[in-house]
């Protein structure tokens, strides 16, 4: 009779905070206590004394070990739960785990010539995965007996059935043409920096198709930089279950982290409550040690402090905050609520744009800041366009680019070789006349697009951009009738304008410094503009200080730089665009 259970977790801030187990008990006891009995009996080389991983480890490592092995159905031949993600912190036995578990999987199996994967990142974390699979196989002369181990290929043979385990590194090795029946994932938040990692896993895990008792697991620490790629959909996926938003019985997620209002509340710098992301604290993880280690990290670099935080106590980086960082990154991700630009629009009484962008592997950065009706605040939203070269240029942010094309912040532009058409003009009948006209860029256009819909909103005041490299979208504005010669005559005013970079640009930079420090600004909850804000590096020259993206490196902050022209031009507090008694919802707009 097929057991009836659910993984989600609900309750799981309470249990995690009182100590108690987040992991469910075995769907098949006898199967869960046959494959126990095997991994306990492992021997753990790297421990003084060479213990067993029976008289060494946690209940928690052997409960999570259970909750795999017994959740086989021996009579269908079928596991009932079929992935498994794993998330703690470092130093927590991660690698035991791994290997012990894989080791027992092999033993237990019995498919003839079954393979079994552990596929790590890299070379070095292939390594802590192996060496410790070989050692429990070499302290123990049954072990020796059934087990054929072959060092130079990683891999360990099982001389009766001819299944073998073998680790793979990412950076070596192809993953394709797999038949696998188990597969390990190590370090999953490294894979999320690979732009190829989703097609390099479903390759590694495509043979669990055809075979019914194969299973997946991914054990993995948090990403020392925001989580991205496939970590990231990994992530938000297990968080989702546990919770119960997604209803996946199949799918396992053990997360040791902390709940949200601890680390509100910076809880997680408290010792008392690093038991909560460290289950093996006082055995593999010395309190100690990481005191000692927390306060070099509050004395050295920012970033120094985020990695710590990541790696030992499990704690999300949303951005990368360096000591060279934008006095406004700390208050960036506080001020964040959600908008569309859609909403930006409906609520202002005027708005301004910014246009900022550079080379081919550079973004194409816009930013809308509009002044809220009535209240008087500011609201931000940002889009970017890239070329698709970037993948290849700069392939160390690929899947983070990915990420947020998803979001629908980012766009692509060229094809899928990454060029655009030579051609830039092509003949045209217009009122009854071949004419020559120019081809906008698709990223041109979209960008006009968006500075259209704020124009025909009636709220537009100015468009800001840098004045270097931006005569293509001068001249496409132009032809939409936004920044025409004619502008100063029918509105007053200049609408499109170059903003001098520099020292110059300082006054959109300290404004919103300020004003988002006090909450006068509200930027859209944007991962895009997050990660472009922990991104900028300031500069000292002579007495003031410079944001470039000269000094940010292969970090991007092209939509920050727009987002620092608009607010360049809403600091002069401009006035609504005046309208005629015939309003929007009457159909016509007439400017002052």
């Amino acid at each position: 009779m097929t057991p009836e259970w659910t993984t989600a977790l609900p309750d799981w801030e309470r249990r995690i905070l009182a100590g108690e187990s987040l992991i469910p008990p075995p769907l098949f006891p006898a199967e869960a206590k046959a494959g126990l009995d095997v991994f306990r009996s492992l021997t753990v080389k790297d421990i003084a004394g060479s213990p067993t991983i029976g008289d060494s480890m946690r209940p928690w490592v052997l409960d999570f070990a259970a909750s795999i092995f017994g959740a086989y159905d021996a009579e269908t031949g079928r596991r009932l739960i079929r992935e498994f993600f794993l998330l703690i912190s470092k130093k927590n036995g991660k690698s035991t785990i791994a290997a012990g578990i894989m080791l027992t999987a092999l033993l237990r199996n019995w498919r003839p010539s079954a393979e079994f994967y552990i596929l790590a990142p890299t070379l070095e974390v292939a390594n802590n995965s192996f060496y410790p699979a070989r050692d429990m196989v070499y302290a123990d002369p049954e072990l020796r007996e059934v087990l054929h181990v072959q060092e130079n290929w990683k891999k360990i043979t099982h001389r009766t059935t001819k299944a073998f385990l073998k680790v793979v590194a990412a950076d070596a090795e192809t993953v394709s043409g797999k038949k696998t029946t188990g597969l390990l994932i190590d370090e999953h938040w490294l894979f999320g920096k690979r732009a190829n990692a989703a097609s390099m896993l479903a390759e590694a895990s495509g043979g669990l198709v055809s075979r019914p008792e194969g299973f997946v697991i991914s054990l993995t620490t948090q990403s020392d930089d925001p989580p991205a790629g496939v970590f990231r959909d990994k992530l938000a996926y297990a968080r989702a279950v546990r919770s119960g938003a997604v209803k996946d019985r199949k799918f396992l997620p053990v997360l040791y982290e902390f709940p949200d209002a601890v680390i509100e509340a910076k809880g997680y710098l408290e010792p008392q409550n690093w038991r909560v992301t460290n289950p093996n604290l006082g055995a593999s993880v010395d309190e100690e040690w990481l005191a000692d280690k927390l306060t070099e990290a509050q004395h050295g670099d920012k970033s120094a402090l985020n990695v710590f935080l990541a790696k030992h106590l499990n704690v999300e980086i949303g951005m990368s905050l360096r000591s060279d960082r934008w006095a406004g990154a700390d208050f960036w991700q506080h001020a964040e609520e959600p908008l569309t630009l859609e909403g930006l629009i409906e609520s202002s009484e005027v708005a301004c744009i910014g246009i900022d962008g550079g080379g081919n592997d550079d973004l194409l950065g816009l930013y809308v800041i509009g002044r809220e009706r009535n209240t008087g605040l500011w609201l931000g939203w940002g889009r970017a366009w890239v070329h698709r070269i970037v993948n290849e240029k700069r392939k160390s942010i690929a899947s983070t680019l990915a990420d947020f094309e998803r979001d629908g912040d980012l766009v692509f532009y060229g094809d899928a070789q990454g060029f655009v058409p030579k051609r830039r003009t092509a003949l045209a009948v217009i009122d009854g006349v071949t004419e020559r006209v120019d081809l906008v860029p698709e990223n041109i256009s979209d960008i006009v697009k968006v500075c259209k819909q704020v124009d025909e909103a009636g709220i537009l005041h100015a468009i800001g951009l840098d004045p270097a490299g931006v005569g293509t979208v001068v001249d496409a504005l132009s032809a939409a009738d936004i920044g025409s010669p004619d502008d100063e005559e029918r509105f007053g005013r200049r609408r499109v304008v170059g903003v001098s970079q520099g020292f110059s640009l300082m006054r959109g930079i300290k404004t919103i410094e300020s004003k988002i420090a006090n909450g006068t600004f509200i930027p859209a909850r944007q991962a895009l503009m997050s990660w472009c804000v922990g991104n900028a590096r300031c500069e000292q020259k002579a007495n003031y200080v410079m944001i470039s993206k000269a000094v940010s490196g292969v970090g991007k902050i092209d939509p920050l730089m727009a987002l620092f022209d608009a607010a360049w031009l809403m600091a002069d507090n401009p006035e609504p665009p005046q309208t005629s008694v015939y309003t929007a919802e009457r159909g016509l707009i007439t400017f002052g």
